[in-house]
């Protein structure tokens, strides 16, 4: 590690103030940020801590869905999403360990967008939409390839609006030494619309499986997924899995996740 300024602001205002300086980066629950620091990755000349802001944390129903707090830990969403949309709860509840998704938050996991973390599918299949104060981002637009974002500099997240499907479920083959998904499927079913996205396995991030929601709006069947898979070629490969047992794997997932919805 090396010097630098930390800050840790009590409102909104403040924090954006701070981070007027092109040196400077948000802190929110620093899973990921705090490993790149030791690594020597990043030396902002300041952390501007993002866990004080009462506006920033929280989670709100309403008719159009869940307002999240963008510095609401797994662990608050796990418990206060559970009655409203327990999909998403259930995806918080299987993050990491009990230590990270008590500091994690849902804002930080999205603005970092790794490609095997598991809140982009569900922003995805859900049609979240990423607020900053600035503007308001559709997921479809959000999401531009591994940890890549539309964030622009010095752009933070301050909400995220969830719209509540009919049925959904997550289901995920996590990758055992770190938890993060080495393939996971987020089914949503929005009465007939139904919305797949798929994280952990794309070469490009977290993308929809247009064919498996094709397949899906005809008939919300598990079989109905039988004869499909994506293609190799856009999968990824590494020391953890080879593309074509990821692509395998996204099948099998996703036949998994809808029989969850279904069940419940």
């Amino acid at each position: 590690m090396y010097a630098f300024d930390f800050v840790k602001p009590t409102d909104l205002k403040s924090a954006l103030a701070a981070l007027e300086d092109p040196e400077a980066l948000p802190l929110s629950g620093g899973q990921t940020l705090i490993p790149t620091l030791k690594q020597r990755l990043a030396s902002p000349s300041c952390l501007v801590s993002l866990t004080a802001i009462p506006e920033l944390q929280g989670v709100c129903q309403s008719a159009e869905g869940l307002s999240i707090g963008a510095a609401t830990t797994h662990a608050e969403l796990s418990r206060a999403a559970a009655a409203a949309y327990p999909a998403l709860a259930r995806l918080a509840g299987q993050i990491g360990d009990p230590a990270v998704r008590h500091r994690g938050t849902i804002g930080g996991s999205l603005a970092n967008n790794d490609p095997s973390a598991c809140y982009p599918s569900a922003a995805l299949a859900s049609g979240a939409v990423m607020v900053t104060p600035r503007r308001e981002i559709a997921a479809e637009d959000y999401f531009q390839g591994m940890f890549t974002t539309a964030l622009e500099e010095g752009e933070i997240l301050t909400m995220l609006r969830f719209p509540i499907p009919t049925r959904a479920a997550y289901v995920k083959f996590a990758q055992p030494a770190s938890r993060f998904a080495l393939v996971g499927v987020f089914v949503a079913d929005f009465e007939g619309d139904v919305r797949v996205a798929v994280t952990g396995a794309g070469a490009e991030g977290v993308f929809r499986w247009a064919e498996a929601e094709a397949a899906l709006a005809e008939g919300f069947d598990p079989q109905a997924l039988t004869p499909l898979a994506p293609p190799e070629q856009e999968m990824i490969a590494d020391l953890h899995a080879s593309a074509d047992y990821r692509a395998h794997l996204v099948g099998v997932m996703t036949r998994r996740a809808v029989l969850a919805a279904i069940t419940g």
